[in-house]
């Protein structure tokens, strides 16, 4: 049987050199890629680009680049140097991120996402792909790259959690990034809405990769390790796309008791993390493979200064 494929979320914590590092090991472990988040954090194009550096075979994705404050064609720029950088190892995801980032953090209007996004990554395909002609609602570009050999073009990726969001995703792109969506969520809702956007595009899911990130800690201190889990949920249950997800997920009933009491309570972090032994993370691992993910991504719980963020790569890396 050939060696089943992973992936990891490695954000650097309080150090970018102890994430490059991390990178390093992660692809001596035999893990297939590293991505990084954007959201509040450091750029992920520059943190992938040390990934890049100090890695020979690991591909890079970032996972994802919210659209609204950087233009289609600007994206594009970026991602085709990465890529060429990096020798072809990019993988670009994008996504719209949420209303409390882009309009109370940036000012921005985060509006009508799911046609801007249809239109965003049209523009984005033609940039990629060296010339960018397009007239529509929202976007209107005539652009071409001026570079004698156009880079390797990136596959695109989106971030997904609703069902119309999904179906889009498996029309318009070449993959899906999941976080926070249960090995359930994935098999009843995520795979059946990707299965609907690829049939709209006269295509099957083969080929189509489905990312899923797995919040894992494997630590002799489970309760430590809980209470870390809790705190980084707990910044998520307040945000409108999550929070339909999560209904949608059977979880309303902890979301009422959240709202209540301020408490992530039993099942939430059960049922969207795994935390403690290695067989617990390894059974979470293997759900979300059953549910149809076909690149589970290993995300240690908080940052690497996390006593069990190192020893999480390393076990999961034999899953």
């Amino acid at each position: 049987m050939a060696d089943p494929r992973r992936a990891a979320f490695i954000n650097p914590g309080r150090d970018l050199a102890g994430g490059v590092d991390l990178a390093r090991r992660a692809e001596a472990l035999g893990y297939e890629s590293v991505w990084v988040t954007h959201g509040s954090g450091r750029d992920s194009f520059v943190v992938l680009a040390a990934y890049g550096t100090a890695t020979t075979r690991l591909r890079l994705g970032n996972g994802v680049v919210p659209i609204y404050p950087r233009h289609p064609v600007t994206m594009a720029q970026a991602a085709l140097t990465l890529s060429e950088m990096t020798g072809g190892r990019f993988m670009l995801g994008v996504g719209v991120s949420h209303r409390a980032s882009m309009e109370a953090m940036l000012g921005l209007s985060l509006r009508e996402p799911l046609a801007v996004m249809r239109e965003y990554v049209a523009v984005l395909r033609g940039a990629v792909g060296g010339t960018a002609a397009f007239d529509g609602r929202h976007y209107r570009v005539n652009w071409s790259l001026a570079v004698p050999e156009r880079p390797p073009a990136p596959p695109i990726y989106l971030a997904a959690l609703s069902r119309n969001m999904l179906e889009l995703a498996g029309e318009i792109a070449d993959g899906v990034v999941l976080w926070l969506c249960s090995p359930g969520y994935v098999r009843d809702v995520a795979v059946p809405a990707l299965q609907r956007g690829r049939a709209r595009a006269g295509k099957t899911l083969a080929g189509f990769e489905i990312v899923a990130a797995v919040p894992l800690a494997i630590s002799d201190d489970a309760p430590a390790a809980l209470t870390a889990f809790r705190a980084e949920l707990s910044r998520y249950l307040t945000l409108p796309f999550y929070r339909a997800m999560l209904e949608s997920s059977g979880l309303g009933k902890e979301l009422a008791a959240f709202d209540k009491s301020g408490e992530v309570a039993e099942p939430l972090p059960r049922a969207l993390g795994a935390v403690g032994a290695p067989e617990a993370g390894r059974s979470f691992v293997q759900a979300y493979r059953d549910a149809g993910v076909t690149l589970p991504a290993i995300r240690p719980i908080t940052f690497p200064d996390a006593p069990w963020y190192r020893r999480t790569l390393e076990e999961a890396s034999r899953w």
